[in-house]
């Protein structure tokens, strides 16, 4: 019955939910109600999620609706952002339990995903910029509740200046667009009519402007100081932040898709994003900070999804973004119960680790070449082939090579099988639901493809010489340059944080 509502059924639905969320997180916020409430808050919470996930089931056509873009992308990101939030607040319950701003917390995550998932359902420009805007502004309040840490207010800082010059940037886009069509509709700017209004000049220029826009929010290189400086947040806002906030930088471009056509900004993104990868994977590799290693590992991964977004593959960005989410997510609200164990790893002899770690590279080379072969004539195959295959001849390493005995091996088989079949049953539904949305693929120039492949094989290949010569000057200096960049700025380190300090509290002098 609920599958052949209309698209404006589901649009007066979702904000009926939402604005019952505002006012349930807004009542919260009084210290006469209990703190037990927040239980009823969640279960109102957790209806818009599924007013959004109801909404995308039945696999609806694009329909613009007023004001609104109601296509299948924007409610699986709608969905996906609220879905997200409401396990982070679930998580929260107890984990800030004690916490002086505990009900504010609720309210402001409340509040940010809400933003977050009406900027993605808007058509029209001014509506999307400003839900994109009150989201960072949530995002800095976040970080804001702890303010009384002096370490917190330095991030703050670099934060709420680096957001503001992205949303900026953004902002100067979006006017610069409704300036030269006259449109500020989604659905019509996009169309060849309105484009042709739009000179290969201008549209270089806009095109620099969004790829600033994006990348700040991305914490991808030279602009990742703000993501590293963050790991001070409480973790549920840590998670907020990587599964919802970064991934943002893939929504943008996805919807400005038609701009792009192969031109010098593409190129730009491609090359700025491929250094973000390795400096990313050097971070998460030298830190011995769970955090600050996760950190490492958003970058990098928001920089695989840039290049994904530049090379037109907007789709398999979209899933890497909404699994990245999900998968960070998880990582970071676990990660108070994580220990490491230093174990020694069983003896094998050279030559069976050998051959098996040839097996794997062959079955990696084997994968890519099929792919990049037998693959729709997209412009992005070639650098899918790569990752695929490098993915596979990774896992198979760390799965089987490495397995503990026999036993160990054919667990880890399992779980490559299990993995591969999961990639591909998700690979196939994002298909259907996203079959009607028009990405608007084009593919850069092919040089500027060659130009990435050579990239990632030439910085996958130094990376492996120098890491096997650990007493090498190179190894070294590289090695402090990644934990030197990995670690946050002297005047946003204390080696005790004062204001947990008894005295402190209590009004005194240290």
């Amino acid at each position: 019955m609920l599958f052949s509502l209309s698209s404006s059924t589901f649009i007066t639905l979702y904000f009926i939910a939402l604005i019952a969320s505002w006012i349930s997180g807004l009542l919260f916020l009084h210290p006469s109600i209990p703190l037990r409430y927040i239980r009823v808050h969640l279960a109102i919470f957790s209806i818009p999620p599924l007013v959004c996930f109801t909404a995308l089931l039945p696999l609806h056509q694009s329909d613009v609706l007023g004001i609104w873009y109601a296509d299948s992308l924007a409610w699986l990101l709608a969905f996906f952002i609220l879905l997200i939030g409401l396990v982070i607040q679930r998580f929260s319950v107890n984990y800030l339990k004690g916490d002086r701003s505990y009900r504010k917390y609720f309210t402001l995550f409340t509040f940010t995903t809400s933003m977050a998932s009406i900027a993605w359902l808007s058509d029209d420009l001014r509506l999307m910029l400003l839900c994109w805007g009150a989201t960072l502004v949530g995002l800095v309040l976040l970080l804001c509740l702890n303010n009384s840490w002096n370490v917190v207010s330095q991030a703050v800082k670099v934060t709420r200046r680096l957001f503001f010059v992205s949303w900026i940037a953004l902002l100067l886009a979006v006017m610069w667009i409704a300036h030269l069509t006259g449109q500020w509709r989604l659905s019509t700017i996009f169309t060849e009519e309105t484009l042709a209004h739009i000179g290969p000049s201008e549209t270089i220029g806009i095109n620099l402007l969004i790829i600033l826009a994006v990348m700040i929010p991305a914490a991808q290189w030279p602009f990742q100081r703000w993501l590293i400086e963050s790991v001070v947040a409480p973790t549920p806002v840590s998670a907020i932040m990587h599964a919802g906030l970064v991934n943002a930088g893939g929504i943008i471009l996805t919807r400005f898709s038609p701009l792009f056509h192969g031109d010098i900004a593409q190129f730009i993104l491609l090359v700025l994003s491929s250094i973000s990868v390795f400096i990313g994977t050097g971070i998460s590799l030298v830190q011995v900070d769970y955090k600050r290693q996760l950190v490492g590992s958003t970058i990098a991964q928001m920089g695989f999804m840039l290049i994904q977004c530049a090379l037109g593959a907007y789709l398999a960005a979209l899933i890497h973004l909404v699994l990245h989410g999900l998968f960070k997510a998880s990582l970071f609200l676990q990660s108070g119960s994580v220990l490491r164990r230093f174990e020694l790893l069983p003896r094998y002899s050279k030559r069976a680790s050998y051959v098996s770690v040839l097996a794997g590279r062959g079955l990696g080379l084997l994968l890519g070449l099929s792919y990049w072969l037998m693959a729709p004539g997209d412009g992005y195959q070639l650098v899918s082939a790569l990752i695929l295959g490098w993915s596979l001849s990774f896992a198979w390493t760390q799965l089987i090579v490495f397995g503990y005995g026999k036993i160990g091996k054919l667990i880890g088989s399992l779980v490559l099988l299990s993995a591969m079949a999961i990639y591909m049953s998700v690979h196939t539904l994002f298909h259907e639901w996203l079959h009607a949305t028009d990405f608007h693929s084009t593919q850069p120039p092919m040089p500027a493809v060659i130009f990435v492949v050579i990239l990632l094989l030439a910085g996958s290949i130094i990376g492996a010489l120098i890491a096997r010569h650990h007493s090498s000057p190179t190894f070294a200096v590289l090695y402090l340059w990644l934990v030197h960049l990995g670690e946050a700025k002297e005047h946003s380190v204390e080696s005790h944080p004062h204001y947990l300090s008894p005295y402190t509290l209590k009004g005194g002098n240290e």
